[in-house]
């Protein structure tokens, strides 16, 4: 193990421990110069997430589905290490690097609506750490469970500091049927250590089923407890914005309705990858982008 100071250690104790935050959730400090109202700025703060609704259009989102379901039967997609299959049905469940393998959703990654929102809570200039296709099937689509994605990144990048948040475009409506993104709200204010170490290439199981970096059932109670459960439904062209550890996770899909997003990641220039703060090598490029990073050229983008 390295020497480096580790804020927000996890896998390394034998019982659950629970930390304070240590960082700011929103960044920036003059609401008024929000790209959005400083109502739901005041919302991702207080709760670790806000939903915005529709913000693209129909027909946008007519062609970022097209092209979805381009990618998800290409056969050559489908056999890169880049797609994740379903552990039973082998169906597509998620399809990573988006933004560095496909021309339209790379220029989605830069779009105005959604970075210059990552931009202002994370307080400067942005690039993108991770992205995906998140696909639940009707019928077969499996459950992603409870967990904080910072402490994955922590654990097995290297993201030293809270300073990251996740979008997700809807692609279809998410209701509270089929399976959509459930959160704990306020539980970004606190970090549950996990127990157990990390396994050699994690990330080949994980990434169909997390066992480990996942609370303990005592932590989710407690968690839960106090502050609830929320469900982030809505139309499809409505997206989330959720910090990086607030804790999430979504029911299987057995309705006749898919569920589809686009997932990106955006992290703060200042807080690029260190060695992963287990006894473990760095994850994939693909998963988890450490190669010298510039920041994002934010640009307003139409699609239909």
């Amino acid at each position: 193990m390295s020497s480096r100071q580790d804020l927000y250690p996890s896998r390394q104790q034998a019982e659950p421990q629970w930390l304070e935050r240590q960082d700011p959730v929103v960044y920036s400090q003059d609401p008024a110069a929000a790209p959005i109202a400083s109502e739901l700025i005041a919302q991702y703060e207080r709760d670790g997430y806000m939903v915005i609704p529709e913000l693209f259009s129909p027909a946008e989102v007519a062609v970022m589905t097209t092209e979805l379901e381009r990618l998800r039967h290409d056969p050559a997609v489908l056999a890169s290490d880049k797609a994740i299959r379903e552990p039973n049905s082998g169906a597509l469940r998620s399809l990573f690097e988006i933004h560095h393998d496909n021309a339209l959703f790379g220029r989605l990654a830069c779009d105005a609506r959604i970075a210059e929102i990552a931009r202002f809570i994370l307080g400067g200039d942005v690039y993108i750490h991770q992205s995906r296709m998140n696909l639940k099937p009707g019928f077969i689509g499996k459950e992603f469970y409870w967990h904080s994605d910072f402490e994955t990144w922590h654990v097995e990048d290297g993201m030293p500091r809270m300073r990251a948040l996740s979008c997700s475009i809807l692609l279809t409506d998410n209701d509270i049927n089929n399976g959509p993104l459930m959160l704990v709200p306020g539980s970004h204010r606190h970090y549950v250590g996990c127990v157990g170490a990390t396994p050699h290439n994690h990330y080949q199981y994980s990434l169909r089923r997390q066992d480990f970096g996942v609370p303990d059932n005592a932590s989710l109670s407690r968690m839960v407890e106090r502050y609830g459960i929320d469900t982030a439904t809505g139309p499809a062209g409505s997206v989330v914005f959720f910090d990086c550890n607030t804790l999430h996770g979504s029911n299987s899909n057995i309705t006749p309705a898919p569920r589809s997003n686009l997932f990106f990641v955006f992290n703060h220039i200042e807080n690029g990858l260190q060695a992963p703060f287990c006894e473990q090598p760095p994850r994939p490029a693909f998963v988890a982008d450490r190669e010298p990073v510039k920041p994002l050229e934010i640009v307003e983008q139409t699609y239909a």
